[in-house]
C-alpha cells in the first residue's frame, strides 16, 4: 500500500491551499485517514482525520479553516485548507490505518509567508 501526496506549496498569509492524497489500489475498509503535520523544531502531529470513514476531527488551531473530506470517486482524500497562517507551515504527511497497519506518505511541503 502506498500514500501519493500532492499539492503543497508556497502561498501567503490569508491564501489557501488544497492537498490530495491518492491511496494505491482499493483499499477497504479504511480505519482512519487524513492528514498529519511536522513543523521545523516540532514533533508531527494530528491536523485532520476522518475516522471510521465518517467522522472528521481537527486539530484545534485549524478548525474553521481546514476542512477535509474523501473523494470516493476518485480514491482521494483532501485537504482544502484557508486563511493560512505562518504557524501552518510545515511538512504536511498523509496518513492511513489499514487493517491494522499504519501507512504515511512521503510529506508534502507547505510554507506560508508573513
Amino acid at each position: 500500500v502506498q500514500l501519493q501526496a500532492s499539492g503543497g506549496g508556497l502561498v501567503q498569509a490569508g491564501g489557501s491551499l488544497r492537498l490530495s492524497c491518492e491511496p494505491s489500489g482499493t483499499i477497504f475498509p479504511i480505519s482512519n485517514i487524513g492528514w498529519y503535520r511536522q513543523a521545523p523544531g516540532k514533533q508531527r502531529g494530528m491536523v485532520a482525520l476522518i475516522s471510521g470513514g465518517v467522522s472528521a476531527h481537527y486539530v484545534d488551531s485549524v478548525t474553521g479553516r481546514f476542512t477535509i473530506s474523501r473523494d470516493h470517486a476518485k480514491n482521494t482524500v483532501d485537504l482544502q485548507m484557508s486563511r493560512l497562517t505562518p504557524e501552518d507551515t510545515g511538512v504536511y504527511y498523509c496518513y492511513m490505518n489499514y487493517r491494522g497497519t499504519d501507512y504515511w506518505g512521503q510529506g508534502t511541503l507547505v510554507t506560508v509567508s508573513s
